[in-house]
């Protein structure tokens, strides 16, 4: 399994899972908590994220959860024209994704300010030949409902973007996107199927209505089940985990790691 990406010329081993924090410059991201958008509220943020284990800084600034509604790009790209320089000034060798679904945006946060990673949730033509051009590493997410339609898609999509040159990919099986409750878990039942593909595997289910319509509350008190979930994704293959709580995940690392190391 390839669990290397190459980052600004120098290679990122996924061998040991990592943590990627979320820091939202939106006012309507489902988790209230992750929303920040003044200078003080991103800049503290992003020194949270690296203090309490983040390899990787995931910013958001066009809200895609389901039944939102898309700002236009030039207010995607007005928060990210505010929020991105304070990260690079507070911490300047941070690994930086931007999570956008558009090629426009994707290039200017490359082009301007020294983003690392692609985050997309649509996987447009464009979007590709994009990412081709910039030369980054790329996540892409499914929508699909089963683990068998995934794999079908995970596998026509990895040749295509091999052929455009696209050498760093990360899957994302898109918990939360295209899916029921039922499909999710289902889902990440079987997830180490995706292993065959021979790629690092990104899971996002911190705070989701999986874990919260489950348990019967709401996302603010949805940390519990999101542990217990980053721990089954870990077992599962899972090389990234994007979430709001960083310091519990690196916490969830840390302990799988430790029972790895005595059953090897």
């Amino acid at each position: 399994m390839n669990n290397t990406i190459n980052i600004r010329g120098g290679l990122l081993d996924l061998g040991k899972p990592c943590v990627m924090g979320i820091l939202n410059v939106t006012p309507d991201s489902f988790y209230q908590e992750s929303r920040k958008q003044t200078e003080r509220d991103i800049a503290e943020r992003t020194h949270q994220i690296i203090a309490e284990g983040g390899t990787m800084i995931d910013v958001g600034a066009c809200s895609t959860r389901p039944g939102a509604t898309p700002v236009d790009k030039d207010e995607e790209l007005r928060r990210l024209a505010f929020a991105l320089p304070i990260i690079r000034r507070e911490q300047p060798d941070a690994i930086v994704s931007v999570d956008t679904f558009r090629p426009e945006v994707a290039q200017q946060c490359v082009e301007q300010w020294d983003v690392d990673i692609i985050n997309d949730v649509e996987g447009s033509e464009e979007m590709w030949q994009m990412v081709a051009s910039l030369h980054t590493p790329y996540i892409y997410m499914s929508s699909r409902p089963s683990l068998h339609d995934i794999l079908i898609e995970f596998a026509d999509v990895t040749q295509r973007l091999h052929g455009l040159g696209i050498k760093d990919i990360i899957i994302d099986p898109g918990f939360g996107f295209g899916k029921t409750m039922e499909q999710n878990y289902r889902i990440l039942s079987e997830m180490e199927k995706l292993q065959v593909l021979g790629l690092p595997i990104l899971v996002g289910v911190s705070r989701k209505r999986m874990v919260y319509q489950l348990l019967g509350n709401t996302p603010k008190e949805a940390l519990n089940g999101t542990t217990v979930l980053h721990a089954i994704a870990l077992q599962k293959g899972a090389s990234i985990l994007r979430v709001h709580d960083v310091r519990e995940a690196a916490e969830t690392i840390l302990i799988m790691n430790q029972l790895c190391t005595m059953n090897s």
